[in-house]
Order: C-alpha cells, then structure tokens, then sequence
C-alpha cells in the first residue's frame, strides 16, 4: 500500500566474483550500510554478511547473490520506500522483464512475466515469505497471491527470480518467485514510527520495534494502518485496514537457526475498474466527457448500497481484500560435518472476498439501451432516477451503461512444508527435498446483478419502462444473478526433487536438478443450471424474467504428475567481466477454475537463457538474453455481449513463443549522483493459440497486455548541506504500445509517466520525505474492455487508464 514514484533495480545473474546491483536506481546511490553509520534502518539490525544472502531460487539454504546462477532482484527497504508502489504488486513493475498493471487498486494486480501468455491476474506469480509460498495456487479467479500480503516497514527486502531455478523449489514456478523477508531482531533494540499523508487525504501510520529476548534470540513487532477514500474517490471510505506481524529468531551458534513468526492482515479496498474513455477516428485517446481520467470513479453514494432482484443486500465499501493469517516457522541445522537439515513450513487460513462494479457496455443513448433491453422495436416511456429526482431526458446528449454489481466470496487454507538435506563436500553440493501442500477454498459467486447507471461520475441508478408497459428494472436493476457457483475445492501437491553444484575450477561452476511433481484435485460444484427462472412470473418485468439457478451438484477429480528439470553454468572471465547459461523445462498444472470448465492441459514451458555482466567501479552494465516456449495453455475468462451482459466462461487454449533482451546499468560519474537506465525488449507472439471457445485463431498475434518496449532513467542525487542530508530521485518510465485483447483489436497506446521524489534526513533519527506520482497527470491505458471479445470501435469505450497526479508526504522516527 506504499504509494507513488517509479524506480528501477538491477538484474543479478550469476557470476560468482563480481559486485552485483544490489536493488534500485535509489538504492545504489543510498549510502551504503555496510560503510556508512547513517545507513537505511532496513540493514541496522541485520549482519552485513546476511545481507547479500538471497534464499529465492535455491533450494532452502540461500545463496550469495554474486553466485547466483539465474536472474535474481533484491529490493531493499529503503528502495521500497523509494519508490513507494501503490501495492505489492506495483513494486514489481521495478523488476526487470515483468510488466505490472496496479491500475485496479491495491488488490487484484495482473502481472505478466517474460511474455507468459495470460488473460489476467498472476498465472505465472508466486509470492513467498521466508521461502513458502503464501499460497500455492498462483492465481485463482478473484484472487492472485499479492492480495494475501502487504509492503510495510517490517519488510528487510523483497527477493524476485525469473525463470531459472524457480521451477525446481518451492510450488514449482516456472515465471516468477517473489520472496518478502521480513526483519528480525538482534542485540540491541531498534524500531521506528512512522506517519504519513496523501493530497487525497488518505492517512497511514507504520511502526516496528525489535531487540533481544536472550543471548541468541531476538524478536520484531510491527505494522501498519491506514485510511482512506482512495484517488478515485467513490464517497464513501474504501480503504481501509492494516496488518501486524511478529517473529522470534533464534540461533544455533554456528549450526544454524530456527523462526517461528505470525502475520495478520485485515485490508480492504475498492476494486478498480475500466471507466469510460473516448477514442478518436485517429485513435488517440481522451477523457470522457465530465470523467476525470485519473481519478474519476463511476462508483457513488448510490450505488454504494444496494439490494439485487434475488434480495442479495450488497455494500462495495467492502471492495477487494483479505482477512488472514499467516504463521510459519524456518528450521536450519547442521546435524554433522557437510550435512544440514531444512524445514520450512506455513498455514493461511481466512478470506479474500471480492465486491466490484463491474462496467458492461460503454456509454450508449437511452434509445440504443432500450433496444438492448427489449430488443428489436423497443422504445423508452420513461425513464427516471431509481433513487428520486423525477425524470431523465432522453434525447441523444442523455448516455447511460450498465454495469454489474458483483460479490465473490472465498474462505482459503492451505499448508506447505518443505523438507530438505544439503550435503557438502570439497566443492560439491547435494541437495534433496521433499515438498508437499495442502490447500482449499469454499467460494460463492453472484455475477450479473446489472443495474443501469447514467454515464458519469459517482453514476445515479436509473429505471426504465419500455413500450408495452415493460418494466425493465426494479431499483435500478436490469438483471438478476447470472453467473453463480457454488464449490468447493481441496488441491494437494506432493514433489521431490534433487539439484548438484559443483565448482568445477574458480572460474566454472555447473548446476543441474529435477523436480518431480504430482497435482490432485477434489471438489464439489455447483454452477448455473441450463435453465432460468422469471422470479414474480411476470413476463413484462424483464429483470427478473431469467434469473439463474444452480443445477445439481457435480464432482472434479483430477490427478496428473509431470517432471521438471534445470541444468546451468557460470563462468568468470575476469573480476570484471563474466556470463552465465540455463535451460530449464517447467510445468504449470490447472487449477479449480480451469478444472470447473473441463481444462485439464498442463502447461509445458521451456526456457533457454543467458547473460552477460560488466562491473567496474564507475560503471555496471547487465545484459539478459532468454527465449520461452509454451505449449499446452489454458485460461477461462469471463464474456459478454450487448445483448447478454451476464458473464459466461469462455475458454483460450494453446501456444506461444516469446524472445527478449533485457539491459540495465547505473552510471556513477561522481560521488552522490547516479544515472540508472533499464530497458526490455519482448517479441512475444501466440502459436497454435485459440480463442472465443476454439472459433478464433490468434496465432502469430502479439501476446497481450505486454509491450514490445518498456525503458525507464532514473538520476538521483544525494548530498550534504549544513547537517541536512537531502536526496532528490526521479523515474521517466515509457511503456510501449500493447494490445488488451488476444485477437488484437484493441489498442493499448504508449506512453510516459514521470514520478519523482525527495526526502531529508534532518537528523540520524529523523526523516522528512514527499513523493509524486505521474507528475504530468498521463492519461495512459492498462487495460481495455476484458469483458468482450474484439475491438470497441471509436467513440466511447470502456478502459482503464493508471491513477492520476498525486502526492505523499511523510515523516519518520528511528531509534
């Protein structure tokens, strides 16, 4: 939930001797902690040899990130705060080969990875803390894994790898693995408080506080609260919430450690959505008439609380969100000479429920609304304000939409553990594990429930009468629940898997592994019978003449094991210069949404990938090749049309290919200035890949939502004047030219953002910092109309653009 101004990171790949980027364009101009008492609190109370320590990607011991034999991020707290992301997944747009869209709020991300084809969401996202995965399933629909976790001040640093190892260890992923690594305490005490305050008056309070409990054991308490209405502003509070988090770290003398820790989180907050935006015949792209592009919300008072045509009472102030808790423990121990002992293991249980209004047509004439209604022939008699206020006219200036009010409930568990042995000897090292998790959801859908709104800001609820003496709404609403289920689901995964390194000579070292894993599904579901219900028998009320209702219950099984497998190489040219070379084949098995449909493909990925590394003291330069195969796809979204906005499954399976080059580096010309720029290249393309339930070929269209070219420069600038010590850091991010749609038709322009920053440390202790988001108010589109399938023609759409021009202002307090 920190919010506001970009900042890039830079990419580790393994090469045993050299000095890495150690996190963002800021953080590499920060002071170092390591050499500089003023150092950033997030490595005061952490040892300087644990901080080059990455556990991502490895299989339970961690690694020193200049050995690293695949592509790896880390991202301090300091860089964090930074570059104050507007979510946890918005920090990811740092990451290197990964496009983030936070546009729909602080839940609810769609990230994509390396061209790995997806419809939305994180298919091919894991996030961990200490190294398990919050919760195995990636992605569920209505639910990826960055909901189930919050960026505040308790975090040491965020760990990412692309591709590589990932597909060996942990849930088995062959995209990305994010770990978040939370402080810990040592011998003395340490905390901070910390408030801070938005220009959209949202107010947020952050504190943590660590010391010793004993001579070898520590503890860490803190987190965080904040309030608010959000930039897209609905009139009523949206956001809201916090989480806490407490761990006890214990260590062995040299023989290892053990943690145990626990993290609640109770946040919420409005599920952003496509608005109405305007196309021109030259297709550039506007503001809607009356509608703030980046802080204009179609949500209001009105339509805040309101009751279906099946009596479902619905509030949206209940947004998007999760109420969990999470508690793990990490066990490492040398049991004898070369051979240690590893457990890690978590439990999350609680909910992630989801309230949206959810747009289903773009603005059109109460005229052309009455045809879509009652079709062919049908004209208005009236139309009023469901809520009072008298008539509406209905002449072609009057534009109205539908849109859905939606409710999806989800009750989560889930267990992991993670068994390992890791024997070392002379300079090789073996390590063997067994991984298993236990996971469930109870869920409860109601989609549908469309209400029409007129076409602005904070929309009124309308009712409609047709010619006829037709009704066709009650209190606003056009229809009832369409799309129902109701399911559960308990998934069980159970791997083993075995990876060698051996330092061949010190220049060479060689690492190969395999994965076997095997993926049960059980569940029981319910889903929309395949006829409706008219609820009052009344043939003129249309909005109630074809309700849904759940058919009989039925039964998935499924059960399927695959191997995966890895096998790299580093090598050392000089201090200064090095490379490295993987190939890994992974696998991603379905989950209970495809398994609802009947899509039973498991999806083979193979990655061949490279890099190449620079590192003097002025200059470090990063080059990433890689190629990712993709056979046997599979996604359901969720489709409608003019005449039938109920959502209906529609299934896309198939293929892809995907070459990209990544490049970074920081120039440090003098001391306290750097100059970091970062740049992708992705020619992603689908192969074989079918849409619209099979009827649409997409092959050799361009992967969706992900951009040919993404760059961003960051200078930052840190100096001394009189006793203060300012910093001053900026990022002009461009994101190039994407398409919403597989098949291509709608358009997503480029475009810039700039976001800029400053803080002061007035003192050791104290810390003034005022950060800016789009400085220049962009008007840039993320995502199109998901809903559809095709292009939306000129004139008024439906998209969603990136959140407007503001600013956060904060002050700090260490000890």
């Amino acid at each position: 939930m920190f919010r506001h101004t970009m900042t890039s990171v830079g990419l580790m790949v393994g090469v045993a001797p050299l000095a890495l980027i150690a996190a963002s364009a800021q953080a590499q101009t920060a002071p170092d902690p390591a050499a500089t008492p003023n150092a950033a609190i997030a490595d005061q109370t952490v040892p300087d040899a644990e901080q080059d320590i990455v556990v991502v990607g490895t299989a339970g011991g961690g690694t020193r990130r200049q050995d690293a034999a695949f592509a790896v991020t880390t991202i301090s707290n300091e860089a964090i705060a930074r570059a104050a992301p507007n979510s946890t997944a918005d920090l990811l747009r740092t990451v290197p080969g990964v496009s983030a869209e936070s546009s729909g709020g602080q839940n609810g991300a769609n990230i994509f990875v390396r061209g790995y084809p997806s419809g939305g969401d994180a298919q091919f996202v894991t996030f961990q803390v200490g190294g398990v995965p919050v919760f195995p399933p990636p992605t569920l629909s209505f639910l990826e894994n960055s909901q189930l976790i919050r960026l505040d001040e308790t975090v040491q640093r965020v760990e990412a790898v692309r591709g590589g190892t990932g597909s060996l260890f942990s849930n088995g992923q062959p995209g990305l693995t994010v770990n978040v690594v939370q402080r810990t305490g040592g011998q003395d005490f340490h905390g901070l408080a910390k408030v801070s305050y938005t220009d959209y008056d949202e107010i947020r309070g952050d504190a943590w506080i660590s010391g010793p409990l004993g001579k070898d054991t520590g503890f860490m308490v803190g987190g965080y609260y904040a309030q608010g209405n959000g930039l897209r502003d609905p009139q009523f509070r949206a956001e809201k919430g916090g989480q806490i988090t407490a761990n006890i770290h214990h260590d062995f003398g040299n023989r290892g450690s053990v943690e145990v820790y626990a993290r609640y989180l109770n946040d919420r907050g409005q599920w952003l959505l496509p608005i109405p935006i305007n196309v021109g015949a030259n297709g550039k792209i506007s503001a809607y008439p009356g509608f703030d592009a980046g802080t204009g919300a179609l949500a209001g008072r009105e339509t805040r609380i309101t009751t279906n045509v099946a009596g479902q009472r619905v509030d949206l102030a209940d947004g998007r969100g999760a109420k969990v808790i999470n508690t793990g423990l990490s066990f490492d121990y040398e049991v004898a000479d070369g051979l240690r002992f590893r457990e890690r293991m978590s439990y999350l249980g609680g909910r992630a429920d989801t309230t949206g209004l959810v747009p289903a047509d773009a603005p059109i004439s109460a005229a052309q609304m009455a045809v879509n209604l009652g079709g062919t022939g049908s004209t208005v008699t009236s139309l009023t304000y469901a809520n009072g206020g008298g008539a509406v006219a209905t002449g072609a200036a009057t534009q109205v939409l539908r849109a859905g009010i939606w409710t999806v409930d989800k009750k989560l568990t889930s267990y992991v553990a993670d068994t390992a042995l890791e024997w070392s000897a002379g300079s090789n090292k073996l390590t063997g594990g067994f991984y298993y998790a236990n996971y469930t959801t109870r869920d409860t859908w109601a989609l549908g429930n469309q209400v029409l709104l007129t076409a602005e800001p904070h929309a009124r609820l309308l009712n409609l009468t047709l010619n006829g003496g037709r009704i066709a709404t009650q209190n606003g609403f056009t229809s009832g629940p369409g799309f129902i289920v109701n399911a559960y689901y308990e998934g069980s995964d159970y791997a083993a898997y075995g990876v060698d390194e051996l330092q061949i000579t010190p220049e060479l070292r060689i690492d190969g592994g395999v994965r076997w894993q095997q993926h049960v599904v059980d569940g029981t579901i319910r889903t929309p019978a395949s006829n409706t219900v008219n609820l009052d028998g009344n043939a003129l009320t249309l909005y109630d003449n074809a309700v849904s209702v759940f058919g009989s219950p039925r039964q998935v099984n499924y059960k399927k094991s695959e191997w995966s497998w890895t096998a790299g190489v580093n090598y050392d040219f000089t201090r200064q210069i090095g490379a490295f070379a993987r190939y890994s084949r992974g696998n991603s098995f379905p989950q209970f949404d495809n398994l609802r449909e009947g899509l039973t493909n498991v999806a083979q990925i193979d990655t061949y990938e490279g890099g190449l590394k620079v590192s003097t003291g002025m200059l470090n330069l990063y080059a990433t090749v890689f190629h990712n195969k993709f056979d046997g796809l599979a996604t359901v979204n969720l489709i409608t049309t003019p005449t039938n906005p109920t959502p209906t499954p529609v299934t896309a399976v198939g293929g892809a290919k995907a070459t990209g080059v990544e490049m970074e580096g920081v120039l440090r010309p003098f001391g306290g200035f750097s100059l970091t720029a970062a740049g992708t290249y992705l020619d992603a393309k689908y192969k074989g890949f079918f849409t619209g339930n099979g009827t649409i070929n997409n092959t050799g269209n361009r992967v969706q939502r992900q951009p040919r070219w993404t760059w961003r420069v960051t200078p930052a600038l840190d100096v001394n004047v009189g006793g203060f010590k300012p910093s001053l850091f900026a990022t002009l991010q461009y994101t190039g030219d994407r398409f919403s749609d597989p098949e291509n038709l709608q358009v997503l322009p480029n475009f810039y953002q700039l976001d800029a920053g400053v803080s002061v440390d007035i003192s050791d202790r104290l810390r003034l910092a005022v950060t800016g988001n789009n400085l220049t108010d962009t008007l840039g589109l993320t995502e199109g109309n998901p809903r559809i399938i095709g292009g939306q023609g000129t004139g008024a759409i439906l998209a969603r653009p990136i959140l407007g021009r503001s600013f956060r202002f904060s002050a700090s307090a260490k000890f």
